[in-house]
């Protein structure tokens, strides 16, 4: 007599690990293809940049790199269309970093005052600031610009910064994290004799580092794109950013473009904003994310 076999069990775990092993191959396989979506344009771009202009004009264009890099990149550098491109490079780094910078020192100072100061009126001016979020740089643009003209200030750095580097959404993300401090923080180092500059230098700065990494990114990246204040407040080429530089670059009328100069300008605009990204990612992403803000 033979005892029946007992019907075998089905691990739940095992299913669990096959699900979601399908699951990571299908978000990687996703996310391959976004990035390759996203990728490909830039590719071309750069692919154009090395080869000549018949090849750019004459279908099909090519889809590997041509044997134009350096002729390019250094035409591109040194002449330029109306101006070299490294010295349009330079004045929108001058410009990204002096925004970046000055939004940083301004927003942090403001809410240190706004959150351990006492004055009157204090919550009247922490709104007065916030509502400004409602006035971009388009609506104010003109006064903007006569005031700038009235100190002498068309065709510098200074003029290009400063009317700038006032920002509201800096003021208000330093207001609540500095609002999230403990206040036995500011207890002990008033016990310990310490000034208020000496606690906002010493605890509220090395704290807020994260925070600030993850504004000065997209703050320079901000800064670096802009392009309707710097077309009105300078007329000396020497003063043109990239961007004004590559919109410039396009002919008008029966012009004939020069696309590898344009694509190499292109390219080379890119490469600022993805140094700052790469090198300050792990900031950047926990400053964003962070549990303790």
């Amino acid at each position: 007599m033979t005892l029946p076999t007992s019907k075998p069990q089905k691990n739940p775990v095992a299913g669990m690990v096959e699900k979601r092993g399908l699951g990571i191959w299908l978000s990687h396989a996703i996310m391959v293809l976004g990035v390759l979506i996203v990728f490909f344009p830039i590719w071309l771009a750069f692919v154009a940049s090395t080869v000549t202009q018949p090849e750019i004009v004459s279908p099909p264009m090519p889809l590997l790199p041509g044997d134009q890099f350096f002729i390019n990149y250094k035409k591109a550098l040194l002449a330029g269309v109306n101006v070299p491109v490294g010295t349009m490079l330079t004045n929108s780094l001058v410009m990204a970093i002096g925004i970046a910078v000055g939004k940083i020192i301004i927003s942090l100072l403001s809410a240190f005052a706004i959150v351990y100061f006492r004055f009157p009126g204090k919550k009247i001016f922490f709104w007065l600031i916030f509502i400004t979020l409602m006035l971009p740089v388009e609506v104010r643009i003109v006064p903007t610009y006569e005031i700038i003209a009235g100190f002498g200030m068309l065709n510098s750095y200074s003029g290009l910064i400063f009317p700038l580097i006032a920002s509201a959404t800096a003021t208000f993300l330093f207001r609540q994290f500095f609002m999230t401090v403990p206040d036995e923080l500011a207890e002990a180092a008033r016990v310990d004799g310490a000034k208020p500059l000496r606690f906002f230098w010493d605890i509220l700065i090395p704290m807020s580092r994260t925070n600030i990494a993850a504004l000065f990114v997209i703050l320079f990246i901000y800064g670096w794109n802009q392009y309707l204040w710097p077309l009105l407040i300078t007329t000396d080429p020497e003063m043109n950013t990239i961007v004004m530089g590559i919109k410039q670059m396009f002919p008008s009328g029966d012009d004939v473009a020069d696309w590898p100069v344009i694509m190499a300008t292109s390219i080379l605009a890119m490469i600022p904003p993805v140094i700052v990204v790469i090198s300050m990612q792990k900031l950047f992403i926990r400053g964003l994310v962070d549990s303790e803000k």
